[in-house]
């Protein structure tokens, strides 16, 4: 279990996180972004426990990426399968999902709605993954939005999967600070 904490003048953030079943408990007191949250930990296999206050809407979502990412990070094996991609079908919505889980960021979008584009992009800066993200079809925002979730969510669940050995030409990358 992995837990990471942000506190600021403007939100306060706790996540526990474990690679599971996906199972969630998620309170930010925005109901829609609790949903999406709980489903994107659902299709990615994680149990998320979730709980965060904040002054704006902006903040709150910015933060909850932030803290999220972090702890996605610290559970990503080093010889996890790594690529993963997934399409998702919701209604009238088609989105598709390229993730690379190798610890280098990038984030290509967009999601219709400029909130949950800046979470993407903050979630995938601090879980250090590259997310090309394609709206392909889709008119309802809601449906959009939901199955970005999803396919985020499921193509992550297909990377983490400890394949037991390093995708990388470099091989095993060390980084020490001191």
């Amino acid at each position: 279990m992995t837990t990471v904490m942000r506190e600021t003048k403007e939100t306060k953030i706790q996540v526990e996180l474990a690679v599971g079943r996906g199972t969630t408990r998620v309170d930010t007191g925005l109901k829609f972004f609790d949903h999406m949250l709980s489903t994107f930990a659902r299709y990615a296999g994680l149990d998320v426990t979730l709980h965060a206050r904040g002054d704006l809407t902006h903040h709150l979502m910015e933060d909850v990426a932030i803290t999220l990412g972090t702890a996605v990070r610290e559970v990503i094996p080093a010889t996890a399968a790594r690529f993963a991609e997934r399409t998702v079908p919701m209604d009238d919505a088609l989105v598709q999902a390229c993730l690379d889980a190798g610890g280098r960021f990038y984030y290509r979008g967009p999601l219709k709605n400029r909130l949950y584009e800046h979470w993407m992009r903050s979630f995938c800066e601090h879980a250090k993954v590259t997310l090309h993200l394609r709206i392909l079809r889709g008119k309802d925002s809601h449906h959009v939005t939901e199955a970005a979730f999803k396919a985020l969510g499921l193509a992550l669940r297909d990377a983490l999967v400890d394949s037991g050995t390093v995708f990388s030409m470099k091989g095993s990358v060390a980084l020490e600070v001191k």
